[in-house]
């Protein structure tokens, strides 16, 4: 497994890797201790109540989302930001398409492996 992304990484050459349930990413650079993905959601797409130990802080480019984080939930547009501690319970569910810059310290290692990820459901 590759430890680090290209220095340059131009997303127009790149395909979406489809997640299933409406979501869709773009790995935007990684190392062992960070790493940057951009992630479509169509409406109604859903990130199901999940934990993980990684500090985890998400630009939201567009669209409209529910966040619950420690259940307290909160609407979040284009240009609004969401920081996500280690180890709470968070979830997602996209209200109107859009697209979300997430970032996480460490390196997401399940994200490089392959495999899927399984809290993106079916859409509602």
């Amino acid at each position: 497994m590759k430890r680090f992304s290209d220095k340059y990484i131009i997303t127009k050459k790149m395909e979406w890797e489809e997640l299933g349930g409406g979501v869709s990413r773009k790995f935007l650079g990684y190392d062992n201790q960070i790493m940057m993905v951009k992630v479509k959601f169509e409406k109604g797409a859903l990130g199901s109540p999940h934990q993980h130990f990684h500090t985890q802080a998400t630009y939201c480019v567009s669209g409209k989302f529910e966040f619950e984080i420690d259940g307290v939930k909160q609407i979040v547009e284009g240009g609004d930001g969401v920081y996500i501690e280690p180890n709470l319970l968070h979830s997602a569910i996209c209200l109107e398409e859009g697209i979300l810059i997430d970032t996480f310290s460490p390196v997401r290692e399940d994200f490089l492996s392959g495999g899927g990820v399984s809290y993106f459901g079916d859409k509602k």
